[in-house]
């Protein structure tokens, strides 16, 4: 067990953005009639959304700018601008905000770059913004940002080559670059926008100010978006929780590698930092990750569309065997489960299909298929109590009608099943797929990207069943428990001392309730043997140290120890093995063990993210837990339901029920300990690492 001093988190829950995408009037600072400028192409692109409000152009150095007055500061305006978009040098930008801070602008768009990104000189720019942005109302987004466009406000205030249609997904993103991609995408593909806002450093305005936004804003359904990086994590996930529980929150976070991950002293701590904790901590405040662009905007769509599934089962009818077998492939990918049909599905199949249909799911209704029969196998299949949803798959063959098939798939409705389509070619089932989105069945090209699709609508629906779930500390009634684990934790620190001994560790888990092996610590050879005769053998030995946490890195575990003779032994093999190893002065003694029956071995540790705060880990233990890397991840505290969620997310959780003769592994008992494991690391926010391996 590792321990730390603690610090404190700030939060920030301020997000005033009405002003930046409906204002009265707008300054440009930087305008110019030169093309080809970022200050020419934003005072286009306000003309050309048809901005119903004033337009100014300021710019010293001009009398004229596009064919209006331009004024050479913002206080020689008629009157003060809502929102003040600059696009100069990042060196004259401080002075530009001051003005602006001093003139009372509610929202000031920095689209400059050159600041932090560009080194040390950047960064003194940067925080001379934002010293006056604490002692003032003035709210920032930027800077190095695009800009920000609002369909319904007719704002257009970025450099992009093209206006968005309007829609009710808000796509909030950190790079200017991919918002430019992304938009040009929604236009080939029709995909509207309520809002388009490039955040660039979020210097002022963050995740939390946009999330908690376009939660309350009537014209948004759901929210996209593109991070780099978290910004205030404690303050993301409480505005994410608030806005997840009444709209999607859907994500693509880029840098998924762990090539960055620090080394650590334990096996959870390495993980600090990593893009598995970003994951736990997605799924607790009940955001949808997803990882493609296109998959962002194709959730948009289907959960708009569509009911969520209560349940990953998925049911698959297709007129052609190969594109059933891609999507099946697709669903175990994602770890998703094919339905396995019922009886009374399967003779009513029979009894409708013919005879050489696939028996089986995929339902394979063969390549001669009506609308008629489709239609049939269709009600039968979403019928069918184990399924969750259901996919709809058809190729274009010479006895087909797309557009009568389709209408039969738009004529499904279920409550608590959606329905999806991959009608796949091109121009001969444009029709249909048209007949399929005007009736609100999402239809996707590929049968692959149907079923990946299907299982990240049941990931969003895990997600937020895990935001319902309220935590409650003490709901055990285990009393007033930190003063005892506080004290070990001083005691140590007093001694400067970082690395908590196994039988300290061992005090603090007893202490919480979590059932720990008998253990008596011996400095010598005389006093282990004592120990091995007190506990009774066989026994095991392994190395007493305030320094090493990984004992059999050095040699320090010695198993199945049946007499005296091979306690002294045991205890010389050790001693002498981290003397040459390590050193002596990190051999204190050894601890003796009971030698336990054969049973599983499971990890169960806790590690103090930089972003998150402590996180959580379980999984496949033992000597090889980096090489199986079994386990999963979560945020603090849980209640049984969570920590049963969080145990299910492993592979080993299946053989816990009992595999080849083993005995299962007692379950409740299991989430009871990982509860008050929970409890444990939250109430003593010192600790900064343990491993119960």
């Amino acid at each position: 067990m590792i321990i730390t001093e603690q610090k404190a988190i700030s939060t920030d829950t301020d997000s005033p953005l009405h002003s930046f995408l409906h204002p009265r009037s707008i300054a440009v600072v930087g305008a110019s009639d030169a093309v080809g400028k970022a200050g020419h192409t934003i005072m286009v692109n306000l003309f050309a959304a048809s901005f119903p409000g004033e337009i100014y152009p300021v710019n010293a150095g001009r009398n004229q700018i596009m064919g209006r007055k331009a004024y050479p500061s913002l206080s020689s305006l008629p009157e003060t601008p809502e929102l003040v978009v600059i696009a100069t040098p990042a060196a004259t930008v401080p002075h530009i905000v001051d003005e602006c801070a001093d003139l009372g602008i509610p929202a000031v768009l920095i689209i400059s770059a050159g600041f932090r990104e560009s080194g040390p000189e950047g960064e003194y720019l940067e925080q001379e913004i934002r010293d006056v942005v604490q002692r003032s109302p003035t709210r920032i987004i930027g800077p190095n940002c695009l800009g920000v466009m609002s369909p319904a406000g007719r704002v257009n205030a970025t450099f992009a080559a093209s206006m968005a249609l309007p829609g009710e997904v808000a796509f909030l993103s950190q790079s200017g670059a991919l918002c430019t991609a992304v938009l040009d995408w929604s236009l080939s593909e029709n995909v509207g926008f309520s809002a388009l806002i490039s955040l660039g450093s979020m210097l002022d305005v963050g995740w939390p100010d946009a999330l908690r936004y376009f939660g309350e804003d009537p014209a948004t359904k759901c929210i996209v978006m593109y991070m780099e990086t978290v910004g205030d994590a404690r303050a993301f996930i409480t505005a994410a929780r608030e806005v997840a529980i009444r709209k999607p929150i859907v994500v693509i976070k880029a840098g998924r590698s762990d090539a960055a991950a620090r080394a650590t002293m334990s096996h959870t701590g390495s993980l600090a930092g990593s893009d598995a904790v970003l994951d736990a901590a997605f799924r607790r405040c009940g955001i949808l990750r997803v990882r493609s662009i296109a998959d962002v905007f194709y959730m948009a769509e289907v959960l708009g569309k569509q009911p969520r599934p209560n349940g990953p089962r998925l049911t698959i009818v297709t007129n052609a065997g190969g594109p059933g077998v891609l999507a099946t492939d697709a669903i175990a990918d994602y770890e998703g489960v094919l339905t396995e049909l019922s009886p009374s599905t399967l003779t009513a199949l029979d009894d409708i299909l013919p005879p050489h249909w696939s028996h089986g799911n995929p339902i394979d209704v063969l390549g001669d298929a009506t609308a008629e029969r489709y239609a049939k196998a269709m009600s039968i299949a979403l019928a069918d109590p184990n399924t969750d949803g259901l996919l709809v798959i058809l190729t274009p063959q010479g006895m087909t009608a797309p557009s009568d098939i389709a209408r039969s798939v738009s004529s499904l409705r279920h409550p608590a099943k959606p329905v999806l389509a991959s009608f796949m070619g091109g121009g001969s089932v444009t029709e249909a797929v048209g007949i399929l989105n005007r009736h609100g069945i999402p239809s996707l090209p590929y049968p692959d990207s149907a079923a990946r699709i299907f299982e990240y609508m049941w990931q969003y629906s895990r997600n937020l069943r895990s935001l319902y779930e309220t935590p409650v500390l003490d709901e055990e009634g285990l009393g007033p428990i930190s003063p005892i684990a506080g004290a070990i934790i001083a005691q140590a620190l007093e001694s400067d001392r970082t690395v908590l001994s196994e039988a300290e560790s061992k005090q603090i888990l007893e202490a919480y309730r979590i059932p720990v092996v008998e253990t008596f610590v011996a400095p010598d050879e005389e006093s282990a043997v004592t120990a091995a005769d007190r506990i009774g053998f066989p026994v095991v030995l392994k190395l007493h140290s305030h320094t090493i946490t990984h004992k059999t890195d050095v040699g320090g575990v010695i198993l199945n120890i049946t007499s005296g003779i091979g306690v002294r032994e045991a205890f010389r093999a050790i001693r002498n093995s981290v003397e040459q190893k390590a050193g002596p002065g990190h051999f204190q003694g050894v601890s003796v063990q009971r030698m336990r029956a054969r049973g599983y071995e499971l990890i169960l540790g806790s590690s103090l993210d930089p972003q998150f705060g402590p996180v959580l880990l379980f999984g496949l233990g033992g000597e090889l837990v980096e090489v199986f890397k079994d386990r999963a991840l979560g945020l603090p505290p849980l209640n049984n339901i969570l920590a049963r969620r969080m145990m299910e997310r492993t592979r080993i959780y299946a053989a816990l029920h009992g595999v080849r003769g083993r005995k299962a592994a007692d379950l409740a008992l299991l989430e009871q300990i990982l509860v008050r494991f929970s409890r444990l690391v939250v109430e003593n926010p010192r600790i900064k690492e343990v491993d119960i391996n």
